[in-house]
């Protein structure tokens, strides 16, 4: 009785979510016939414009983004500043993300990080900095009848922070614990060696912090760091939530008085050379699972290309459940629980290509040379009519979902101007994905993937593999620091 009772009101709510969709304007069943299968539906293209936020300069230089929406009494503040760990000194491999960390955690001119925090938590808003790869951000949501309180305490922190020394103490051991456990999952281990690979240990894009590097770091050091790249002209401001926007100016002009525009001195990031050939490296580590990682070097976001990449990748191995990868590696041979691929580009250097996976240990060859395969195969022909346009489809789809929101909205035009793309590049987005035809994608497969220059990492039980790593190439193994 009570499944019956379960499913005839679940058999109604089928039948009435039809007929609506039936009955539902720009819907057309094929064939033009009432009671048509409604898996021969077709729709009506989406046509979708992203809207855009105002874009205005403060007189001290900040640029600053604003988009009023007034649904909700919020306000929503967030802050782009060109810095990041590009530009640590080797010697202080961790200075940036502390210095993030701290400038929060460590107070400002007018407040202890008690009383930051105590004022904080009295009008529920949040306020965060952080420093991240190549960018350092900041963000402030508070309701409207609080942002001016909101604005002083985030301002303050961002023009004077204080680091207190205690709460860099904290910041350090969280880092070298961090350090200490860096070696507990293999996922991680796989994926931080790959990139040192790709990269260059050395290389800001693939050197990490050690005991000595964190260690070397003093309140002096965050407190210069934030003088050199928190400047107003260094930064843009992105405000979204229920204000008028030449007032909001008024109180953004306010807030930063008296902070003056300076040049920045950047330090030359050393460029990355890729690999000419591949090699294969290998982590021993006794787990039931094998972490594979398998790429290489990829490309920067403004290569005309990017289009065409995304659409290959995602038939390859980013497209979830449908792509060659999944059906083959996981569904077809069930070698891999997780397994898939990343086509993803750089923003101020090249990005990377990776296909990756966990996989049975006894099976890790086999899972490998399955990857390796469909690497090599999405270069020797063309994709089918049906792999192009789902993989089409879902993008063009999914786009919509990068708008949800004014915050969203505001945060990729900021992203945008920061990284030096073109102020139409979210507009031409949908038009460059329609493009893309099959000669496309098996041009740039051949033109981006390498097989001869692949780096494969391997963290797994090596007495357990199905056959010796030695089958892909010459072996080298990488010995954890303890």
């Amino acid at each position: 009785m009570r499944k019956n009772r379960i499913k005839q009101p679940l058999q109604m709510t089928l039948g009435f979510g039809l007929a609506l969709l039936l009955l539902a304007p720009g819907i057309t069943l094929a064939g033009g016939r009432a009671g048509a299968d409604p898996r021969t539906m077709t729709f009506d293209p989406i046509v979708f414009h992203p809207p855009k936020a105002e874009r205005r300069v403060l007189s001290n230089g900040m640029i600053v983004y604003l988009m009023e929406d007034r649904e909700l009494p919020l306000i929503d503040f967030q802050v782009m500043v060109r810095t990041g760990k590009i530009y640590e000194p080797a010697h202080q491999i961790g200075l940036a993300a502390l210095t993030g960390s701290v400038m929060r955690s460590g107070g400002n001119r007018s407040h202890s990080s008690e009383k930051l925090d105590e004022l904080l938590d009295q009008i529920a808003a949040r306020m965060s900095v952080s420093i991240g790869t190549t960018s350092g951000s900041a963000a402030l949501n508070t309701l409207k009848k609080d942002f001016d309180f909101g604005l002083k305490l985030l301002s303050e922190t961002l023009m004077f922070p204080v680091f207190e020394e205690d709460k860099l103490g904290i910041a350090k051991n969280r880092a070298l614990e961090n350090i200490r456990r860096r070696n507990d999952r293999a996922s991680s281990i796989a994926t931080r060696e790959f990139f040192k690979q790709v990269y260059g240990a050395d290389n800001p894009y693939g050197r990490e912090s050690t005991v000595e590097t964190i260690n070397a770091i003093t309140r002096a050091d965050l407190i210069a760091f934030h003088r050199k790249y928190f400047v107003p002209n260094n930064m843009i401001l992105g405000v979204t939530g229920d204000f008028e926007t030449d007032k909001m100016i008024q109180k953004l002009e306010k807030a930063f008085a008296g902070w003056k525009k300076k040049p920045v001195d950047f330090p030359k990031v050393a460029e990355v050379s890729a690999r000419k050939k591949g090699a294969v490296y290998k982590v021993l580590k006794e787990i039931p699972q094998t972490q594979v990682r398998i790429g290489h070097l990829g490309i920067k976001q403004d290569n005309p290309d990017f289009f065409a990449l995304s659409i290959m990748n995602d038939i390859l191995g980013a497209g979830g459940l449908t792509s060659r990868l999944f059906q083959d590696v996981r569904t077809r041979q069930g070698l891999a629980y997780s397994v898939g691929s990343v086509f993803r580009p750089g923003k101020l250097e090249r990005g990377f290509f990776l296909a990756y996976g966990a996989t049975r240990t006894e099976k890790t060859l086999q899972a490998m040379n399955t990857m390796i395969r469909h690497i090599e195969k999405i270069r020797e022909g063309q994709v089918s009519d049906e792999e192009l346009q789902r993989a089409k489809e879902a993008f063009l789809n999914s786009f919509i979902f990068s708008f949800s929101s004014p915050a969203q909205i505001v945060g990729r035009q900021i992203s945008l101007e920061y990284y030096g793309l073109p102020g139409d590049f979210l507009e031409q987005y949908r038009t460059n994905v329609e493009k893309v035809t099959k000669d496309d994608i098996l041009r740039v497969a051949k033109k981006y993937l390498h097989p001869d220059r692949l780096i494969i990492v391997a963290v797994g039980d090596e007495k357990l593999f199905d056959k010796p790593l030695s089958a892909l190439g010459e072996v080298k193994e990488i010995k954890l620091t303890p």
